[in-house]
């Protein structure tokens, strides 16, 4: 990959709409600019401002489009480089003819992420916020969007520049200890030091599960006998009607899914058929299914008619809320375990989606929008530091390094292999 050459790209979605834009950076971008432009000249404009013109072919001095001129200069735009956008109609027959024009003006075709990876290069990302931009981009729910833009921001960054900053400082220190004794350095306490460190990294790890929730989403399971109230909650939940109701029990003899997002997170709510003995072999099947899909569920809600005689409960998956339907009906029975809701009423739908929330996300929720990268980096970090803090203090270098270097991948410093750094930007779309 070359880093100093033209490069462009489509950066607007696939498809008809209103507006498309397509992105060049690099170095003689501007000359390669002005070649298609027929305007005022890019090489002229100053950053940041927009100019009314035509796109031609440089061959031809055909029209391609009358478009909007963007101009940056280095280094004040994404890449860090001298770039522009070509802010065309929206029709893929004037994005790629554009796009031929650019590349027949002496640009080329990006790679995918190849615009992130020069910002990366050129010092205005770390890889931590490139990371950031592709999840952004991908993001499905607000709580993934939230995470993303706050890593993108630089807070996850300046939160692991902080520890590389005391492990430093902490190496620096037993350094000094063993090499100058004589010199009279005050000990300092370096298992404190290193529990410290140790208990932020853990706290970063127990955000793994929110981060991979936010990013895929999750599967939200209604179980239940017949005529409890599952189709009633799954409707309540969505705040429509989804699923037929019925005082007939038995309705739902098949699942049904439906969208749902609850506190940013994307889900897909489950209405599944009651459980109960039955010979109808078609009930049966749909009973079986119904216990097969509560048992992959990212969690299920065990749905009781508390206004009837209280059900025996069925085997459940660890991951289960219990919900007492029909809260507002004189109860038959009741029992603290079962969050009692109203789905005429709304009773209780605040308190069931909290608990809901508190299932996926715990009780402080998700800050950080984690990759698997950043996940595996932070487990090789903890297993370093748990290594430190059992060893002697003069023998706590090697660990602490090695510790260091794994959080220093993080941000892409010191330490980061080609291939990782590959491996990082290879999901990105073209025109990112």
């Amino acid at each position: 990959m070359t880093l100093k050459d033209p490069i462009c790209a489509i950066a607007t979605p696939l498809g008809k709409g209103a507006i498309g834009v397509v992105r060049l950076s690099g170095e003689g971008a501007l000359e390669v600019a002005s070649r298609v432009w027929r305007g005022k000249d890019p090489r002229k404009l100053k950053g940041g401002r927009f100019t009314l013109g035509e796109v031609v072919d440089p061959e031809t001095g055909e029209v391609l489009d009358q478009a909007l001129l963007l101009v940056f200069r280095a280094p004040r735009s994404y890449t860090g480089e001298d770039a522009c956008e070509f802010h065309t109609h929206g029709s893929m027959a004037v994005l790629r003819r554009v796009l031929e024009a650019l590349v027949k003006a002496g640009a080329r075709l990006a790679g995918p992420g190849e615009f992130t990876f020069r910002a990366y290069m050129n010092g205005k990302l770390d890889l931590a916020q490139a990371e950031a931009v592709l999840a952004l981009v991908e993001a499905e729910g607000d709580l993934a969007r939230r995470q993303a833009l706050r890593s993108l921001e630089g807070s996850f960054s300046r939160k692991i520049a902080a520890l590389e900053d005391r492990l430093l400082s902490l190496l620096a220190h037993i350094q000094a200890l063993l090499d100058y004794p004589e010199e009279g350095v005050e000990p300092l306490e370096a298992r404190r030091v290193i529990g410290e460190v140790l208990e932020e990294v853990e706290a970063l790890l127990a955000q793994a599960r929110s981060s991979r929730l936010a990013q895929r989403g999750a599967r939200l399971a209604l179980i239940g006998a017949p005529n409890a109230g599952k189709s009633s909650l799954l409707n309540a939940l969505l705040g429509y009607e989804r699923a037929l109701v019925s005082p007939i029990p038995g309705t739902t003899r098949d699942y049904l899914e439906a969208p749902l997002e609850l506190f940013g997170i994307p889900l897909v709510a489950v209405d599944t058929a009651g459980i109960r003995d039955t010979l109808d072999p078609l009930e049966r099947a749909g009973v079986e299914r119904a216990l097969r899909i509560a048992e992959e569920a990212d969690l299920v809600l065990y749905v009781a008619d508390r206004s009837a005689p209280r059900p025996s409960l069925p085997p459940l998956p660890p991951r289960t809320l219990k919900v007492a339907t029909k809260a507002d009906l004189p109860p038959l029975w009741e029992d603290a375990e079962f969050i009692p809701v109203s789905s005429v009423t709304g009773e209780g739908l605040g308190q069931l989606k909290e608990a809901i929330r508190e299932a996926f996300l715990g009780r402080g929720g998700g800050e950080y929008l984690l990759s698997e990268r950043q996940i595996e980096a932070l487990h090789q970090a903890r297993e370093r530091l748990l290594e430190a803090k059992n060893l002697p203090e003069d023998l706590m270098g090697l660990a602490l390094e090695e510790a260091l270097k794994a959080l220093a991948s993080l941000r892409g410093r010191k330490e980061v292999s080609e291939e990782v750094v590959a491996r990082v930007f290879q999901n990105f779309c073209v025109g990112k």
